[in-house]
């Protein structure tokens, strides 16, 4: 079985002990090293090549925005995820502006953390269920001003059948995603879990080859989602 080589960067022992734990007995991760300052993520990374990062924000030395985007440019093979205490929407889009391909917060129990390293360790993105909600909303809001009726009809004008590769459950999330809903409001709508719903968001990303929630649904309302006609 290939493993999932994991480098933790946060300088608090107590965490970096904590993620051990929550990892330990997992076949399928190895925790090949820790850093404790910025300087020691950036030399670490480059040394031990970790598949994974997880990232702490506040940090001796670099921070851990500054270490992302070094990380990112240099060894772009290396997922980092920031797992971290701040949810502000200046430090959410710095990371992602670093190229970070997930945010957690600290609070993520053991199951969100191993579904967030296995979906970066496929190369999907990833956000705690609070800040892809913010996102969504900071996004939706810029694709609402933004004036797009030609691309929509030149999408959804053929006979073809947007997103083929998408199950039926899958296209019923796509459509409630692109009208804006969250996931816990998406599990209240359709009755499922939200974890459920959050696997089905892992696999829609993956589908669409979408970076983020954000790039899916503008893909999905270039498509004819979100006007009750496409799911």
């Amino acid at each position: 079985m290939e493993k999932i080589h994991i480098l933790i960067a946060d300088d608090h022992l107590f965490y970096r002990e904590g993620v051990r734990t929550l990892l330990k007995g997992v076949p399928e991760v190895e925790i090949v090293g820790d850093a404790t300052s910025g300087d020691e993520a950036v030399a670490q990374a480059a040394t031990l090549q970790p598949d994974i990062v997880l990232m702490d924000i506040k940090m001796p030395g670099l921070n851990g925005i500054e270490v992302t985007r070094h990380i990112r440019q240099n060894h772009p093979r290396i997922g980092v995820l920031v797992v971290t205490m701040f949810d502000d929407d200046e430090t959410v889009f710095a990371a992602m502006r670093a190229r970070a391909r997930g945010y957690l917060l600290k609070d993520a129990d053991r199951e969100e953390l191993l579904r967030a390293v296995s979906a970066v360790h496929r190369g999907e993105a990833i956000f705690s269920p609070a800040i892809a909600q913010r996102m969504m909303q900071y996004f939706t809001g810029l694709v609402g001003r933004a004036s797009a009726p030609e691309r929509i009809v030149a999408v959804s004008s053929g006979s073809a059948r947007p997103f083929p590769e998408l199950t039926e459950r899958e296209r019923e999330v796509l459509e409630l995603i692109a009208q804006g809903h969250s996931n816990p409001a998406i599990a209240e709508r359709l009755v499922l879990s939200v974890k459920t719903v959050q696997n089905h968001v892992s696999s829609i990303l993956g589908k669409l080859q979408a970076v983020d929630r954000a790039q899916a649904i503008v893909r999905a309302r270039d498509a004819g989602f979100g006007k009750g006609g496409a799911a």
